[in-house]
C-alpha cells in the first residue's frame, strides 16, 4: 500500500487578504479548491492506503470540505507549531504505523503527473523542474538521472533544478530516521526544519533518489500564480454555457448555482457557487463562492467568498466578505 502525506497547515501570508479567512489549500482555481485538484489525482493510485492531511490554521474548513466530498481513508494530523515542512512530515510520520511506500504532495501545489507511474520504480523519487530563478526553492543536483545533492533556497544555486514538492519514498524508514535527526538537532534554515535537509541526509546515507522531471507544476503561493494555474486548468474545460442575456467566452468555468446577467465572462474566468455577476465584463479572474460583482470591468482579479464589488474597477484583489463600491 502507498500512504500519502499532504502538508496543508501553512498560513499563506503571500496570499493575503484571502488567507486571513481561509487556508491557502482551500482557495479556488478552475472550480474547486487547490486541495480538491490534489485529492482528485490520488484516484490513479490503485494501492492507495491512508492519506494523512496535516492541518493547522482554520483546520475545520479543510476537514469539512474533504469529509463532504471524498470517500477516502483520511486521517487529519493537527500541527500546533509551524516549524517548517520537515516538521510537518515528521509529525505525520509519527502517526503512520508502517514503513510502506510513502507519497508526499504539498497542499498548495498542483502537479499534473501520473502518480502511479511516479511511484512505480524501485527507488526513492523526487519531482524536479528547471526554473529561471531557483533561489526561491529547494534545489537539486542531478547526476545520471539521480539526485546527488540538495540545498534549500541557496544564494548561489548549484543547478537550476527546483524541487517541486512531490516526493516518492520507498526507503520510508530512512526518511523517518533522517527527519528525527534534524528535529533532534533542531537543524533549521530560515527558522524552519526543512524537508530538503532530511532528503540530503538520505542521499548521504545511501538513498538512490531518482530525479523525475515534471512538466506542469503550479506553485499556488501568490495571487499571480493562482491566476496562471486557473488559466492552465481551464484549458481542459470545454463546457459550453448558454445564458439568455450573457456571453461566456471559453475556456471558463461557471458553477451551476451562479447567476450571470447582462455580462461577458471570459476567457479564463472561474465563477463559484452562488456567485452573482451582473452588468460586468470579466477576463482572467476568479470570482469565489457567494461573491457579487456588478457594473464593472475586471481583469486579472481575485474576488473572495461573499465579497461585494460594484463600480468602475479594472483590477482588484479583495478577500472574503469585503465590500468595494465606486461611483463613476
Amino acid at each position: 500500500m502507498i500512504n500519502v502525506i499532504i502538508p496543508a497547515a501553512g498560513v499563506g501570508t503571500r496570499l493575503r487578504p484571502h488567507t486571513h479567512t481561509a487556508p491557502k489549500g482551500m482557495l479556488h482555481v478552475a472550480g474547486k479548491p487547490i486541495l480538491g485538484h490534489i485529492l482528485d489525482r490520488l484516484a490513479g493510485l490503485k494501492d492507495l492506503g491512508t492519506t494523512y492531511v496535516v492541518v493547522g490554521f482554520l483546520a475545520e474548513k479543510i476537514e469539512d470540505f474533504i469529509k463532504a466530498n471524498y470517500d477516502l481513508d483520511i486521517k487529519f494530523v493537527h500541527q500546533e507549531e509551524l516549524r517548517g515542512l520537515g516538521y510537518a512530515v515528521h509529525l505525520a510520520m509519527s502517526q503512520i504505523p508502517s514503513d510502506d511506500p510513502l507519497l508526499v504532495i504539498l497542499g498548495d501545489t498542483i502537479i499534473e503527473i501520473d502518480l502511479a507511474e511516479f511511484m512505480r520504480g524501485p527507488d526513492d523519487a523526487l519531482g524536479v523542474k528547471v526554473v529561471d530563478d531557483p533561489r526561491r526553492f529547494g534545489v537539486a543536483v542531478e547526476n545520471n538521472g539521480y539526485i546527488s545533492a540538495l540545498v534549500e533556497k541557496p544564494a548561489d544555486p548549484p543547478s537550476n533544478l527546483a524541487v517541486v514538492g512531490l516526493y516518492g519514498i520507498k526507503s520510508t524508514s530512512l526518511l523517518r530516521e533522517c527527519l528525527a535527526d534534524i528535529v533532534a538537532r533542531n537543524q533549521t534554515a530560515a527558522g524552519e526544519l526543512q524537508m530538503t535537509d532530511a532528503l540530503q541526509l538520505m542521499v548521504e546515507r545511501g538513498s538512490k533518489m531518482a530525479a523525475h522531471r515534471v512538466e506542469h507544476w503550479f506553485d499556488c503561493g501568490k495571487t499571480e500564480t493562482l491566476l496562471l494555474t486557473n488559466q492552465h486548468l481551464l484549458e481542459g474545460h470545454h463546457k459550453e454555457y448558454k445564458f439568455k442575456d450573457a456571453i461566456v467566452v471559453s475556456p471558463s468555468y461557471i458553477a451551476d448555482t451562479a447567476t450571470i446577467e447582462r455580462s461577458v465572462i471570459g476567457p479564463h474566468v472561474s465563477v463559484g457557487d452562488d456567485a452573482v455577476v451582473r452588468d460586468a465584463v470579466i477576463v482572467n479572474s476568479i470570482i469565489s463562492d457567494g461573491a457579487t460583482v456588478s457594473r464593472c470591468v475586471l481583469e486579472d482579479s481575485m474576488i473572495g467568498s461573499n465579497a461585494w464589488v460594484s463600480g468602475q474597477i479594472q483590477r482588484l484583489n479583495v478577500g472574503e466578505s469585503s465590500e468595494v463600491g465606486l461611483t463613476s
